[in-house]
């Protein structure tokens, strides 16, 4: 029947555009695993280490806003074609990577192309679905990712153990390659979609915070340099007197009227610091002071991404309907009791950390986003997941960094400790005293 055909290839088109986005998450992720390993291979200063995942999630960060415009311009379809194709030429070129300095700039192209992936994927879904079939395509989004996250460090940790063709890393890289393609062929199922109004493009922002963002980082994984850290400081305030009076900005400045969506963004910075900096220095620690192989540091991550799972389903199923934002704090409490007994009972640790981020994220996004006017949602939900990106980066450099600097991981759980304790304090603005509904 014609109609059973074309909800079959509707749904086939959500496949393919779920695939990229489990793709470029996989790729956030699998690398902090076989860092050392890749480190071994392509000798260089220990600062490399952190480098092959804060060269992926920096450019994705800052240029996530600017990749959705692209699309509202261009067509959303035309530029997820143009992000897949670069996503999969940069991971060939990492996979051949001859130098850690090569890898590095070509984990930069890709974190690029997933700036232009991305923003499109909601604005397709919304093109091949309408009604009760939207809701539940958009329903399958936090599942998959869900399964990416999970499947990333352990992929790394197989795949790079498994020294494929004697390829030892490389085919972290490579596994990208057949999916893309595939991704690619499959995108005549799309529909051509494009904003009413075409926006333009703000160059001179997206230059601003390219740079601050930069200088933000690069010191916390040089350890050195540490003006910098002042002067991106500097530019990124620059950045926002300038989206005030320009008359196309990056960003929507309605979104300040409420003081609970800035708080989200605070929060966020400090949260996904604290995520993706344990997910960075727990595997180093494990390869470079336990001696542990890739393989066995992987699946040492398992207790975190399974807590992180179940915390998630039981979030959203029982705890947020029934006791509402307050659920954070339980979240971000489980989350600090396990950075605490890290040192002690590492599995332990690393399944309250997974429970305590499963906890916090859901009812977390609901909040962030609970005040948010209709208009305004495209434009919050992409400057929220920039900023988590930004987080990443900064949790990535800052633990990583003063883990090789130490060499032990003491002073990166304590920071870490702290940054969950201003996360409390800086959600506090969203947390309501009723149950939220």
């Amino acid at each position: 029947m014609p109609t059973t055909t074309h909800y079959r290839l509707r749904w086939a088109a959500l496949a393919v555009l779920l695939t990229a986005e489990a793709m470029n998450l996989l790729d956030a992720t699998i690398v902090q695993v076989a860092g050392p390993v890749i480190h071994a291979g392509l000798p260089g200063p220990d600062s490399d280490i952190p480098w092959f995942s804060a060269a992926y999630t920096l450019p994705f960060a800052v240029f996530l806003i600017t990749g959705g415009r692209l699309g509202d311009i261009h067509g959303r379809g035309r530029v997820f074609r143009l992000g897949v194709a670069m996503f999969v030429l940069a991971s060939l070129a990492c996979a051949c990577a001859p130098s850690a300095s090569f890898l590095i700039g070509a984990r930069a192209v890709q974190g690029a192309a997933a700036a232009i992936i991305i923003p499109q994927t909601i604005g397709l879904i919304r093109a091949l679905f309408d009604g009760d079939e939207l809701a539940k395509a958009l329903g399958t989004i936090g599942p998959v990712m869900g399964l990416a996250a999970i499947c990333g460090p352990m992929l790394g940790g197989v795949l790079t153990h498994a020294d494929l063709f004697g390829l030892s890393w490389r085919p972290v890289f490579l596994v990208n390659v057949p999916l893309g393609l595939a991704v690619l062929l499959a995108t005549p199922l799309l529909r051509e979609d494009r904003a009413e109004t075409r926006p333009r493009l703000d160059l001179v922002g997206t230059a601003l915070v390219v740079l601050g963002a930069g200088l933000l980082v690069y010191p916390l994984i040089a350890g050195q340099a540490w003006f910098l850290l002042a002067v991106g400081a500097a530019i990124l305030v620059l950045f926002g007197v300038q989206q005030r009076r320009v008359a196309a900005p990056l960003v929507e400045t309605s979104l300040f009227a409420h003081r609970g969506f800035p708080a989200a963004l605070v929060g966020s910075l400090m949260f996904f610091a604290v995520m993706s900096g344990l997910m960075q220095v727990v595997p180093m620690q494990l390869q470079l002071g336990l001696g542990l192989d890739v393989q066995s540091a992987g699946l040492t991550l398992l207790p975190l991404s399974a807590g992180l799972a179940v915390a998630s389903w039981l979030a959203g199923t029982w705890l947020v309907p029934r006791f509402g934002s307050r659920v954070m704090y339980a979240g971000l409490g489980l989350l600090l009791a396990g950075i605490l007994a890290a040192n002690s009972a590492l599995l332990v640790a690393l399944a309250l950390c997974g429970l305590g981020m499963g906890t916090f994220t859901v009812p977390f996004f609901t909040a962030a986003l609970h005040r948010v006017s209709p208009a305004e949602t495209g434009s919050a939900a992409g400057l929220l997941n920039a900023v988590q990106q930004l987080g990443g980066t900064i949790g990535v450099a800052l633990l990583g960094g003063v883990y090789l600097q130490t060499g032990t991981t003491n002073a990166a759980l304590w920071i870490a400790a702290a940054l969950v304790l201003l996360a409390a304090i800086a959600v506090s603005p969203m947390v309501s005293s009723r149950r939220d509904r």
